[in-house]
């Protein structure tokens, strides 16, 4: 079975739509990922609707599996190892077979090692078709990170928590050493398996605090005895080679590993409390794909005018908003349009989150002299036509990216302000001479994440009246041409949507939403930006000239796209309060 023969079968049946099919088979010939692994990535269709198409096309029964239900006895008869490599699960063992599933019953390897391990155990082999999230519920079956974490507790053995104190002044002892590494290895791991994007070890007066941010919000996922602090954070300093007799001063480092076949990088930071050194891990996944530009969440409104500027010859396209905002993938996304043999583009990052074929890509390591600013003079010299800074956070920097825009190249990078127009007067307070930002500045972007609702999850409600006010008064100052387009589509009184999760959705799984999506507002450089800025500005001013020409703003994007029934409200009213 061919990507395009499951794919038309797909459209056929109306799973899939034309032109997403379309998108996505265009986007493993280019990434080199499979159609269908994408297409599961992006949850573009119902994983049990996919599952009984390749059901059709490969002759293989589809069963529904309850993961919680597979008896720990039949999940050890196939290695962890084996279940990942080749994507396969344990289901049950009844009349002398092993039932198995399989996301690629076609996978002649596969086959081959399942019907090894059945007649080691003197059994014959029974498969059907799965689907990845029945994979990932009973590969969490094989390792849950609770057990470990308990198991290892009880290694390290019950002791006084005055023995404990007196031990880890001494520093680590070499006992310990075996269940500390497997607590910090096991929370790697699940940080990994699950796609949190960072990890918090945080000590407090009574206990060890560990929490994951998932889709943007903390969650505790595990409690340690105070004791334990010392090691754990020696032991994630060692990985990240920091000073483990240093614990005054905050410290920086990274390390990066193979886990589940990815390369992944962390990037530790130390920060010194009464309680004990508090650690942050940044948890980057460098195989993730790369978005499109299509695929940001832009709409027409926005999309219009940073094209424009992306299609520039030169001049400066600079993102902002506050850490974590997503800044980073919408530059990424726009590498990856500009992307091709006839450009140079080479990136300064701090670290690098994802690869992109075609560009130079280059880590900033600031503990040996290598800093954005000392890396932008290398990179002028290497006959570059668009050059990407990971952040402009200093008067050197941002005068070299502003001489670099006027001289003929493509100035990628990344700003923090609260909105768009907030990019100029930052500037001029980094140092950068008024008069240069006319010819320099082309496109200024302000974005925020905002969790986006399950589709098959959310419900439709009538907000009380002071919020259709506000709705109302919001749209009203949209520019005409997009008031008269939401018009048409919506009307008082205005419904939106929250979420109401379903404990057997496949999509969400249970959660309500499925991952985060993005609002912006996009800025535009004009003859008449550029008269106010030579002469003399006032904020109000600059919202005033957005306003002539047509700017969105966070918030006004945020309710247009809460009254299509991508994100919730109340969260758009959050982010964007003034």
């Amino acid at each position: 079975m061919t990507d395009q023969q499951l794919f038309d079968e797909l459209v056929k049946r109306g799973v899939v739509d034309t032109n997403v099919a379309a998108k996505i088979l265009k986007s493993a010939a280019a990434s080199g990922k499979s159609a269908e692994e994408i297409l599961y990535e992006e949850r573009a269709a119902p994983e049990e609707a996919v599952a009984q198409v390749k059901s059709k096309l490969l002759s293989v029964p589809y069963k529904v599996m309850d993961p919680e239900k597979v008896p720990d006895d039949v999940i050890s008869l196939i290695p962890y190892d084996t279940s990942r490599t080749y994507r396969v699960v344990p289901f049950e063992k009844r009349d002398n077979m092993l039932v198995v599933g399989m996301l690629n019953p076609e996978d002649v390897q596969a086959q081959n090692a399942l019907t090894f391990i059945a007649k080691q155990n003197q059994l014959g082999l029974g498969v059907y078709l799965t689907t990845p999230s029945v994979l990932h519920a009973v590969w969490r079956r094989y390792m849950p990170y609770k057990d470990e974490i308990q198991a290892a507790i009880k290694e390290f053995g019950a002791v006084k928590e005055e023995q404990e104190i007196t031990a880890l002044e001494e520093g680590l002892q070499s006992s310990q050493d075996a269940p500390v590494i497997k607590i910090v290895a096991s929370t790697l791991r699940q940080a990994v398996d699950i796609g949190a994007s960072d990890i918090h070890i945080e000590p407090q007066r009574r206990r060890l605090r560990i929490r994951f941010r998932v889709d943007g919000k903390l969650h505790e996922v595990a409690t340690l005895p105070v004791g334990l602090s010392h090691t754990i954070v020696s032991r994630v300093k060692v990985l990240a080679r920091l000073r483990l007799d240093e614990t005054r001063v905050p410290q920086d480092g990274r390390f990066r590993t193979i886990m589940f076949g990815r390369d992944i990088d962390f990037r530790v930071s130390t920060f010194p409390t009464p309680s004990g050194e508090k650690v942050a891990i940044r948890v980057l996944d460098s195989t993730t794909g790369v978005k499109s530009m299509d695929e940001l969440g832009l709409r027409p409104y926005g999309f219009a005018p940073l094209q424009e500027g992306v299609e520039a010859p030169y001049g400066m396209i600079l993102m902002t908003g506050p850490t974590g905002s997503g800044k980073t993938t919408t530059l990424y996304a726009i590498m990856n349009k500009l992307s091709s043999d006839e450009v140079n583009i080479i990136s300064l990052e701090d670290p690098v989150e994802y690869f992109i074929e075609g560009v130079n890509q280059s880590q900033v390591m600031p503990e040996i002299g290598y800093s954005f600013a000392s890396g932008l003079r290398q990179i002028l010299r290497q006959d570059p036509d668009i050059i990407m800074v990971g952040e402009i956070r200093d008067k050197e920097t941002a005068g070299l990216a502003v001489n670099a825009a006027l001289t003929g190249h493509l100035i990628l990078s990344t700003l923090h302000t609260n909105n768009a127009v907030g990019v100029i007067p930052r500037l001029i307070d980094l140092g950068v001479p008024s008069f240069l930002l006319p010819s320099a500045l082309n496109i200024m972007v302000a974005q925020r994440l905002v969790a986006h609702l399950c589709p098959k999850c959310r419900t439709k409600e009538k907000p009380p009246q002071q919020i259709q006010n506000t709705i109302k008064q919001e749209l009203q100052k949209l520019p005409d041409a997009v008031r008269s387009d939401v018009a048409k589509r919506f009307s008082p009184p205005y419904e939106v949507y929250k979420p109401q999760p379903k404990n057997d959705c496949d999509v969400c799984k249970g959660k309500g939403t499925i991952g985060r999506t993005a609002i912006f507002e996009v800025l535009r450089m004009t003859k008449e930006l550029g008269n106010l800025i030579t002469t003399g500005f006032t904020e109000s001013a600059l919202w005033e000239e957005a306003t002539r020409q047509g700017m969105v703003t966070l918030r006004q994007d945020g309710i247009i796209k809460a009254l299509e029934g991508d994100v919730l409200l109340e969260e758009i009213l959050r982010e964007t309060e003034e």
